[in-house]
């Protein structure tokens, strides 16, 4: 009995430990993309409805560009990088609508829509096509 008390010890104390290194994670996640806001969990619905609305940091213009900057930044102007980084932004949103079993809300929806465009306008603008070379 001893044991299995020691065990299940060990186990709150190391769940305990991911939840503290997660948490830390999340929190410098959000303010290495400028938010310095209350805690996420603290928020009331018309503060959370603030955050998601067009003008908000989680909403659908400053989403998508956060997302869209990522992949054209990081291509530094690479064709290939390019497409590379806009295959994996749809294939992330498809795993995410996965594990959510079903389709995503419409804000998630809108915001993959707006971030693709800014990407093909990006590719555009650097006289790539949008079509797969291979299609």
């Amino acid at each position: 009995m001893m044991l299995r008390f020691t065990t299940v010890q060990a186990n709150v104390m190391k769940a305990s430990d991911d939840f503290t290194k997660n948490y830390e994670a999340f929190k410098s996640f959000l303010n290495e993309i400028g938010y310095t806001g209350q805690p996420i969990a603290e928020l009331s619905q018309e503060e959370a409805a603030k955050l998601v609305s067009e003008d908000g940091i989680f909403g659908v213009k400053q989403t998508s560009e956060r997302i869209a900057n990522f992949v054209i930044n990081g291509s530094a102007g690479d064709e290939d990088r390019m497409r590379a980084g806009r295959e994996g932004m749809l294939e992330g949103f498809k795993m995410a609508q996965e594990m959510w079993g079903g389709e995503l809300p419409e804000i998630s929806q809108q915001t993959m829509q707006k971030a693709t465009e800014m990407v093909d306008v990006a590719m555009s603008e650097l006289g790539f096509s949008i079509l797969d070379k291979e299609a």
